[in-house]
């Protein structure tokens, strides 16, 4: 039903067709009635009725002025006037405002009616329209992501489409196509389905507050976004990463292009294409930049692959050390950045010889394990698995030869105390003349079993005597100390020692 509203100052002519006029036949409900223009407009106000039937002339502010105040404030309400004979001239102005409807009085219910049943058929008209636009705007705006998803697609990979295409669609853009822009291109690594696209796209633009387009390419997901800072940049690609894994648990490769116009996007996705040839040797931060790949290959041809470096310290079961050697391998391939192929080669020659340190039932199972590393699709995967390996081998050497390296030590200190006059007392002297080994192994051996290097372990026990001396005897003399502890002739050579090792001169601890 549609609210009418009734305004004529002359109270017969407002009691006559309020009373006159069957309203629900029209579809209409009279809403309230008023006297002049003023009481008119403030019942508008506040009822805001869908007709005003009004008379021309009235006192304070007529219908011609009632008609242009309401058009100001309700356009869509509709008016029919009431008008005098000889008024219809005057009333003419009312059509700048939309007035079609003028009924001479006096008039009649059938008249009325006929005004009404037009203006409900405007009215009504006018619903459909408004009603079939807002429809067309709820399908654009359902339809237009999936627009502006084509369009950016169709732009970086049909050399077809040029700027001339995209200026087309300047308007879906809503942003400046002189302002530089970034291409962002997510990799996922695994099994990629659908949903986890749209996941990745989602997170993507929530996260990031620059998000301009976005769409997916294949397997992978390319957001175009606002030039900013790297560092902001980065932390938020880090959060959509972290996001995406803690629902997932998979791991994204992210491509971050150098900042260009918007006209240039399909070079900025070459480029980014160009970044995920690299994601092999990415480490765990999982993004890479156009920066990355510009030394790759920069040591091709002076890569040696030195195996003996990794297997000494995993065959001795130092695994501080072998931890050592192999990140010092994998930092070294990844300076190098040679072919995938290539790499992975060098990989599982390392391999090989890794695992020929352990037992034969060990080995045949780790053999069986060379195929994986083919598949590993970067090397941080790889890293991860020869960690685990050199870790596992380490620990099993260590456990071996633990009896074994107890028992040297054991008789480097036996020979320490046995020479410990003796001033030609070096590890040289223990290892060559003495045990027959190879003196660097052996002072690391007595280092990660006693703490101490050799030298410094033989220097503190000789003050620990002296000390041990003084006490048991207070006349002994500084020079035959120095004779009986190995410092030979050099009583003054002594003096210094002790006085840096105990903190006073050894004539200073015999007074106290």
């Amino acid at each position: 039903m549609y609210k009418v509203l009734l305004v004529d100052d002359e109270r017969i002519i407002l009691d006559g067709i309020s009373q006159m006029v069957d309203w629900p036949a029209y579809q209409t409900i009279l809403a309230g009635t008023a006297q002049n223009g003023i009481q008119a407009y403030e019942k508008i106000m506040r009822e805001a009725p869908d007709i005003v039937v009004c008379d021309i002339r009235m006192p304070g502010l007529d219908g011609l002025e009632l008609v242009a105040k309401t058009y100001a404030s309700h356009p869509h309400i509709k008016f029919v006037l009431l008008s005098g004979f000889g008024e219809f001239e005057y009333a003419n102005r009312a059509m700048q405002y939309g007035v079609k409807h003028y009924l001479l009085k006096p008039t009649d219910e059938i008249k009325i009616g006929e005004a009404l049943k037009e203006v409900i058929g405007e009215l009504t008209a006018l619903q459909h329209k408004e009603s079939f636009i807002q429809e067309m705007k709820g399908r654009l705006r359902k339809v237009l992501p999936h627009v502006k998803e084509q369009v950016l697609k169709e732009f970086v990979t049909n050399k077809t489409y040029g700027r001339h295409d995209l200026e087309e669609y300047r308007s879906l853009f809503q942003y400046s196509f002189d302002q530089p822009v970034r291409l962002l291109l997510f990799q996922l690594e695994g099994n990629v389905e659908f949903e986890h696209q749209f996941a990745v796209k989602n997170i993507a633009e929530d996260l990031l507050d620059s998000t301009l387009l976005s769409t997916t390419i294949g397997q992978q997901v390319l957001v175009l976004i606002e030039n900013r800072d790297d560092e902001q940049l980065h932390q938020q690609l880090q959060d959509i990463r972290c996001t995406f894994k803690q629902y997932y648990k998979m791991d994204v490769t992210i491509a971050i292009s150098d900042p260009g116009p918007v006209t240039l996007a399909r070079k900025l996705y070459r480029d980014t294409l160009q970044c995920l040839n690299y994601r092999f040797y990415l480490d765990e931060s999982g993004m890479i930049t156009t920066e990355d790949t510009l030394h790759s290959g920069s040591l091709e041809g002076g890569f040696v692959l030195d195996e003996e470096r990794l297997c000494m310290p995993v065959r001795s079961g130092h695994r501080k050390e072998a931890e050592l050697a192999l990140a010092e391998f994998v930092q070294e391939l990844k300076r190098a950045q040679l072919s995938i192929e290539l790499t992975k080669s060098y990989v599982i020659q390392q391999y090989v010889s890794l695992i020929r340190l352990t037992d034969p039932e060990q080995m045949q199972q780790r053999y069986a394990r060379i195929p994986e590393i083919a598949e590993m699709s970067t090397l941080h995967a790889i890293q991860a698995f020869l960690e685990d390996t050199v870790r596992e081998i380490t620990q099993r050497n260590f456990e071996q030869n633990k009896v074994k390296y107890n028992a040297i030590v054991r008789k480097v200190v036996e020979i320490i105390e046995q020479q410990l006059g003796n001033s030609e007392l070096t590890l040289n002297l223990v290892a060559n003349d003495m045990l027959y080994m190879n003196a660097d192994y052996l002072g690391k051996l007595f280092k990660k079993e006693t703490g101490e290097k050799f030298s410094n372990y033989v220097m503190k026990l000789r003050m620990k005597r002296a000390t041990e001396m003084m006490q048991s005897d207070p006349d002994i003399k500084i020079f035959e100390m120095a004779e009986l502890l190995g410092f030979g002739d050099n009583p003054q050579y002594f003096s210094q020692v002790f006085k840096k090792q105990i903190g006073c001169t050894p004539s200073e601890f015999m007074k106290k």
